[in-house]
Formats: C-alpha cells, structure tokens, sequence
C-alpha cells in the first residue's frame, strides 16, 4: 500500500485503505484460530524486544502534548511506560489464550423433514475504528478484530502519531511473519480530518465504526457514518453509598473509583450518600479526598459536611470531569438517587455500596446502565476485569452489543442449513 505521502488524494487513499481492509476480511475470515494466536504472540514478542523504539516514539508525542492543549489527564492517557507496553504485550497473550470465536456452533436444530438448521458465529468484516491520546488501544484493537476475524482500520489522535506508528510496525511484520494479509491491520498514515469523513462514508467496505474519544468525536461520527456505530458518549458514573452500606468499604470503594485513574470513562464523576449516614461518612471522606487532590463540588447539605469544597452547579451532575473533580450529593432515600442517576447519568457505570440485599437487588434491576456493581469499584467495567481478555470499547448503546466489547461483541451470526435434497412444497 502506498503511503499518504506519495498520495495527492485523501479520498483515493481513504478508498484504498478500505478495499484492502476488505480483502482481508475475507481471508481473515477462513483463517484458523492457531494462526491468529500465533501472530498475537509473536506480536507480543517483538513489543517486548523492541520497546525502547516504542518508547522512543511516544517520547516524541509526549514532547509535542503541550502544543495540542491537552489536559493532565489526557497526556497520562497518552504516556507508555516498561509497565504499560508490558502491560500491551500480557494483554495479546491473554487473547491468544482465549476460545476462537468464529465459526462458533451457537444453537442447532433438526426440522422435521431432516434440515439441519444451525446458528454459526461469523466476524462483523471490517472495522473503522477512531480513538484519542492512548498508544495502548492501537495493540488492543487491533488484537481483538484480528482475533475475532475482524480487518481493523486504525485511526488515532494526531497526538499519538509517532507512538501509534511505532506499534503499527511490529504489528504488521509479525502479521507478515504468520503469513496474515498486512492489510489486516491498516493505520490511517494522515492526520487530514476530512479522511475520518470519506471512511465514514464506505459502508461498501466498512461494516462497522467504533467511536472511542471525546463527545464531539462520537456526535461527529454519528452524524456521519453510513454505517452501523458502536459507541458511548460519556462515562458519568455513580457511586451510591446506602444506609445499609459498610462505611470503611464504601471509602475504599469512593477512593478507588474515583482517584486509581480519574481519566477514563469508568471512574467515578459523582458521588450520593444516604442522609441517614452522611454525617457519619462524609467528614472522613473529604479529608481523604481532599488528601488525595481530589476538588469536591457539593449540594448544600453534603457541603456542610465537606469543610473546603464549593457549591455544586447542575451542570457539575452532568459532567464527565475525566480529573480528581467529584460531585457529591445527599439524597433522602434510594428513589432518589436512582432518580438522580437516571437525570443526569450516561448509561455507562453505576455502582451501590449497601449490606441490604433488597436495595442491591432493587439499584441492579432499576438502574438501566451497561455495568451495575454492587459493593465493587465502578472501575471494573473493564474487558480485562470481566475476563474478555482485552475491550475495543465500552458501549452505552443496547443493540448490537452493550458494555465492554470484547471477541464475541465483534461478531454477528449466520444461519446455515444442511440438506439431503430438500425442496419446499
């Protein structure tokens, strides 16, 4: 494939760009689950014995950030480190060890008149994938198409760039090693903005766009795409303590949820309290809070309880913060803050800290988000924490797939139908 350098026409390499991805789709396809776990290893391998060119390049990234006004938050999502690329590398090796999914026997029949009837697991085809500021996504996306038969188009933030190509190359020569197309595996080489359009406009190609970046990413992608879309907009997520809860674990939970990294969609951007142990819990909780860097805009009662905090406006309940900011919030009983949360949530991840099983039970049935915890951090709606070894994204949406989207999520299905000869009457 030529590079975007020696192209004059964003939308003649766009359409190239697609065409490959096509083409390889349908060898991925036929491709056998040893050969794509195979390229996951070895592209675990060359991650691990050619990291210090990874580094090298985010370096480069790291360097520019100041330029392109992105926040704290935002260059940690952009940073690598030996633990974040070994990290990567333990990631590919977790899918490598994962059932194959394609070609999947979901459930069969035999009709009367002797058909076989069966439902057989296939990949989606292609997929167009858009994403900001995490180098580490590139490994995992691309790692979670292939494996699911998927080709991936991958398009990050001009931020990342160098840190993106750097990883692309060892990806592809260890497709190349394995004997996969090369075009399994495609990164957009420009950072013109109008490329993002003319892909989301080759549904002839493309058979699915996943959004992962900032809400005017994901409203752009929307209005454009000509294809399906799978996407979240924001991640407001809730932590609601009870009266029933245990208070020193509901503060680990808070701690958690909110500070182990406050840039990513399922930390927590708000917090409720039960008034019958607000005064009990919130004191402590600023303190610690507030220890940890944490600013806290509260409503009047939970500010009188938090020395050092400011108001809150209705805005600050509807905010992703994605930084050491936390709403907080007294509520007068449980309606309430599932009331609360269904006014000013995003669908994405809600938690409850309680010892009654009847309010656990009641928050999980009512609460209509992708993850609902119990008694457990909102940062475990995770592919990895759920056990689907690595995520292309977390979805608000409710067809075709919701929360995090591992293999499976990346497939659809067919029906095949075996005769001896049947015809319809």
């Amino acid at each position: 494939m030529s590079t975007i350098s020696e192209m004059t026409d964003v939308a003649a390499y766009a359409a190239q760009v697609a065409r490959a991805a096509k083409d390889a789709s349908r060898r991925l396809a036929v491709a056998s689950g040893q050969q794509k776990d195979q390229w996951l290893c070895r592209a675990a391998e060359l991650i691990r014995a050619r990291g210090g060119e990874v580094l090298a390049a985010n370096q480069r990234d790291l360097e520019a950030a100041p330029g392109y006004g992105l926040s704290t938050a935002a260059i940690d999502r952009l940073r690598l480190s030996i633990a974040r690329l070994e990290s990567v590398a333990s990631a590919l090796e977790e899918i490598a060890r994962l059932p194959n999914p394609v070609g999947e026997i979901i459930d069969g029949s035999v009709r009367p008149n002797g058909l076989e009837v069966s439902r057989v697991r296939v990949p989606l085809g292609v997929v167009f994938f858009i994403y900001e500021s995490r180098p580490n996504v590139t490994a995992d996306a691309a790692a979670i198409c292939v494996k699911s038969g998927n080709a991936v188009i991958l398009r990050g933030g001009k931020e990342a760039l160098h840190s993106n190509r750097a990883l692309h190359t060892l990806l592809a020569l260890a497709l190349d090693e394995v004997g996969l197309p090369a075009a399994a595996v495609q990164l957009v080489e420009t950072t013109d903005r109008s490329a993002v359009g003319h892909f989301l406009r080759m549904n002839e190609y493309i058979d699915v766009t996943i959004p992962r970046g900032g809400k005017s990413l994901i409203e752009r992608v929307m209005a454009e795409a000509t294809m399906p879309v799978i996407k979240h907009y924001d991640g407001i997520c809730h932590v609601y303590v009870d009266r029933a809860a245990d208070l020193e674990m509901a503060r680990a939970i808070v701690v958690n949820s909110k500070c182990q990294r406050p840039g990513v969609c399922n930390a927590a951007e708000s917090l409720l309290v039960h008034a019958a142990i607000a005064e009990r819990f919130l004191p402590d909780m600023a303190r610690e809070l507030k220890a940890r860097g944490v600013e806290l805009r509260c409503c009047e009662r939970s500010r009188r309880l938090m020395p050092g905090s400011r108001a809150a406006t209705d805005d600050d309940y509807r905010t992703e913060f994605l930084d050491l900011i936390l709403s907080v919030r007294v509520v007068d009983d449980l309606e309430q803050a599932l009331e609360h949360i269904d006014s000013y949530g995003s669908h994405h991840t809600d938690a409850i800290v309680t010892n009654d099983l009847q309010a656990a039970q009641q928050f999980a049935a009512i609460v209509d988000s992708a993850a609902v915890m119990v008694n457990a951090s909102t940062r475990f709606n995770d592919g990895g924490a759920f056990g689907l070894g690595a995520e292309i994204g977390i979805s608000t949406d409710k067809f075709h797939a919701r929360g995090p989207c591992g293999l499976r999520e990346l497939t659809s299905y067919k029906y095949v139908a075996r005769g001896s000869g049947q015809v319809r009457e």
